[in-house]
């Protein structure tokens, strides 16, 4: 696993997450200190997705309801659920999860 001081600072880190929905069309951004990632993608439809280490991986996110953004890239399970103004966003790797919900 990742040593304690990289998992608190982690934790220490405050991210902007912002959703902005377009019938199917989604754009996704999040700004972590001066770092910010930007990810379009239409609902079934295969895009490329830039991840957290700049790695770029094609996958198809999904829908699953009303409310959850579904996607498997390279071995992580990311679901993304909207309640209200909040925001869940779970990532699944093998037995590892982490889980950061935003308002």
């Amino acid at each position: 696993g990742l040593p304690d001081d990289q998992i608190q600072k982690g934790k220490d880190m405050k991210s902007i997450s912002e959703i902005v929905q377009d019938g199917n069309k989604f754009k996704v951004t999040v700004t972590t200190g001066s770092k910010v990632l930007s990810n379009e993608f239409t609902i079934g439809e295969e895009c490329e997705m830039e991840l957290l280490t700049g790695e770029k991986a094609k996958t198809v996110v999904n829908m699953e309801g009303n409310n959850k953004l579904v996607a498997n890239l390279k071995g992580l399970k990311s679901v993304t659920e909207l309640n209200g103004d909040t925001i869940t966003h779970t990532m699944t790797m093998g037995d590892l999860t982490m889980k950061r919900v935003s308002k």
